[in-house]
């Protein structure tokens, strides 16, 4: 299990050649699934790259870890639909977090995925920056589906 958190920002290095290409920016979602990363390629003028789950090899403290630069692909419109966690106008992070019963649980910061299938197993969420500090962040363990609309995400059964 780990959060979106530990992987931001770390290179994607190919285990036949250890070159490096390019950095996780976001994760995306789809169907209560993580069905990829983001990657920002390395280079001036190059469109985002998309790495699905399936095809990484390992995620460690200093990297993820990639068979060959193969399994890095063009994003393609499925991908497009994708909701990403961090960045673009239908991002999770920041969104409300909600039961199916209608209680606010907090804002979405991050989630928890099991690396190997992308299953997303519970959501960090904050009661903003005064809350986090006095008390810190809340962590919602869930199997439910989040269904996404109105700029709200609801746990649902």
């Amino acid at each position: 299990m780990r959060t979106f958190s530990t992987v931001e920002g770390l290179p994607i290095i190919s285990l036949s050649t250890g070159k490096e290409y390019g950095h996780v920016q976001d994760l995306l979602y789809q169907d209560g699934t993580v069905i990829g990363f983001l990657i920002d390629p390395k280079g001036w003028f190059t469109k985002h790259l998309f790495l699905p789950v399936t095809s990484i090899e390992n995620i460690g403290t200093d990297g993820v870890m990639i068979s060959d630069s193969h399994v890095l692909k063009p994003m393609t419109q499925h991908e497009k639909r994708a909701i990403p966690l961090k960045t673009g106008k239908r991002r999770l992070h920041g969104t409300a977090l909600l039961t199916a019963e209608g209680e606010k649980l907090g804002l979405l910061e991050d989630v928890y995925f099991q690396e190997e299938v992308g299953t997303i197993i519970g959501y960090e969420v904050t009661e903003g920056l005064v809350a986090d500090l006095v008390e810190g962040r809340s962590v919602v363990k869930s199997n439910s589906k989040l269904t996404i609309a109105g700029g709200r995400a609801i746990l649902t059964e």
